[in-house]
């Protein structure tokens, strides 16, 4: 039976040395956790209640077993510690806090302890090889790896990357593709998680950037800088819509990527499983690259609301299903890549829409500021959409009106201050009969006509409010008059009363 000191001393490093090149780890590792597991069988030999600890000599491999003592007063666990009296008669310099040891003679290495042994050093070599791949791959994240399908489950594709093993899961891989395993594939990383079980390597194959980084592989100017990829959108393995810039006169980006004969765009869509890929120039101006992003379909004029972050779209009538494309994909892409709303509607349909809105606002000044059909014309004509936008004009800006003089102007500001005062008022009546809550009406955002409209839908307390949805409250005050963004401010401050104050930033964000 061995015991620690017939282990020939050299041997134990050489050991080390080469278990720290097998699992490309550092040797003081290995060498701590045989420490640990000689350490442990010591304990289990002299007792688990003493403080035992084993030192390996990092030169010549020799092993030594020290029982620990400190010095306390008082004493309060005599297995671990040892008067301050005692200590000092082995040592006279021996103070609090201060550690005696002990030799202790060599263990045998028995069955039990010599598996023990091995159980801690397998553990420790697992936890450090963990440690080791997660500190490599941390960092990795954004890039494309390439591995063997080791295994597949339920769509979940676990792949081995050679020094550690990623997972593409069932929604982040491209439909209909099958994985086999052994099959060779390439992913993009998109997230690594230090968790219990080990470090989690997050792939990806649906990925917008992965399209991006196989497209850096395949161009050279991309790679080298002359040509930046600015924006990437991905319908995963239908289709697919990239805008590019190139920071060269003389090189088209366009040409660039999709290389000689269509080599270097092919190369990616090969790889995407035959996902078509519109390449488009990217354009600082928000209406060209709206225009460029709907391609292949013609686009006649793009109308912009900024404050929306929303744009109208208009296309002859033979270019509609061509700009929505099938199942609304198109502009579904268009969209993603240009970062705005985008509604698509024919030129017949814009007319339509713009007779009609011009109906309703002549109407509207007709009644509200008692004029006939001529002044009411000409205040839409210039733009005027509202009974507010002229109450709050400067009469400066009425006058530049075809036919307009100072006292036409200052006459139809006062009737139209006149309107809106009754209007309100009447508003403000009517709310009273409806028994709307006071904290329902001080929310900002919320005008007298929403809060009517809200009152008539039997909206009339804050927790009435909070239980809607955006979409919900929307419908109900007008969807021309509130944006998603502001409905949802309006919909959190309402739900503020039902979380305490630190948890109410958090609620809105994920809002």
């Amino acid at each position: 039976m061995a015991t620690t000191a017939d282990i020939p001393r050299l041997e134990m490093l050489q050991v080390a040395d080469m278990v720290a090149r097998e699992k490309s780890i550092e040797r003081e590792e290995v060498l701590e956790a045989m420490e640990q597991a000689i350490q442990k069988a010591g304990r289990a030999k002299y007792g688990l209640e003493h403080d035992i600890r084993a030192e390996i000599d990092r030169k010549t491999g020799e092993i030594r077993l020290l029982r620990y003592m400190q010095v306390a007063d008082p004493v309060e666990n005599e297995n671990v510690q040892v008067s301050v009296a005692e200590a000092q008669r082995r040592n006279p310099e021996a103070q609090v806090g201060d550690f005696l040891t002990d030799e202790l003679p060599p263990i045998d290495f028995g069955r039990v302890a010599a598996q023990t042994a091995k159980q801690v050093i397998t553990q420790r070599m697992r936890e450090s090889e963990r440690k080791r791949q997660y500190e490599e791959f941390k960092d990795r994240v954004g890039e494309i790896v390439s591995g063997v399908v080791k295994r597949v489950d339920y769509g979940n594709v676990t792949v081995d990357l050679q020094r550690a093993e990623g997972v593409i899961r069932r929604d982040e891989s491209i439909p209909r593709e099958s994985l086999r395993v052994n099959d060779r594939v390439r992913a993009y990383i998109f997230d690594v998680r230090e968790e219990p079980r080990g470090p989690q390597i997050f792939l990806s194959r649906s990925h917008p950037q992965f399209m991006a980084k196989l497209f850096t592989q395949e161009v050279p100017e991309i790679y080298d800088g002359i040509i930046e990829i600015k924006a990437v959108a991905r319908d995963p393995g239908s289709r697919a819509k990239i805008a590019v810039l190139s920071h060269d006169s003389s090189i088209d980006p366009i040409g660039a990527c999709v290389g000689m004969r269509g080599s270097r765009v092919q190369a990616v869509v090969q790889e995407l499983q035959g996902e078509k890929v519109d390449i488009i120039p990217w354009s600082p101006e928000p209406a060209n690259f709206i225009v460029n992003a709907l391609a292949p379909a013609e686009v006649s004029k793009v109308l912009m609301d900024e404050e929306k972050n929303k744009a109208e779209v208009v296309v002859p009538d033979d270019q509609l299903s061509l700009a929505i494309g099938r199942r609304g994909q198109n502009v579904k892409l268009a969209s993603q890549l240009t970062g705005w709303e985008i509604d698509i509607m024919t030129e017949a349909e814009e007319s339509e829409r713009r007779q009609k809105e011009t109906r309703e606002r002549t109407e509207l000044f007709k009644e509200a500021l008692d004029v006939d059909d001529v002044i009411a014309h000409l205040l839409v004509a210039e733009g005027y959409a509202t009974v507010e936008d002229i109450s709050e004009s400067a009469v400066e800006d009425l006058t530049t009106v075809e036919g307009f003089d100072e006292d036409i102007a200052t006459e139809l500001q006062r009737r139209a201050r006149e309107y809106i005062e009754k209007r309100d008022a009447e508003l403000a009546d009517k709310l009273a009969e409806l028994g709307m809550d006071e904290a329902v009406r001080s929310i900002e955002g919320l005008t007298l006509p929403m809060l009517v409209a809200l009152g008539e839908k039997g909206v009339k307390t804050l927790d009435d409010l909070g239980d809607l949805a955006s979409d919900e409250l929307r419908e109900i005050v007008g969807e021309s008059t509130l944006d998603a963004s502001a409905a949802n401010a309006i919909i959190m401050k309402a739900r503020e009363h039902w979380f305490p104050a630190e948890e109410a930033a958090g609620e809105a964000a994920k809002a």
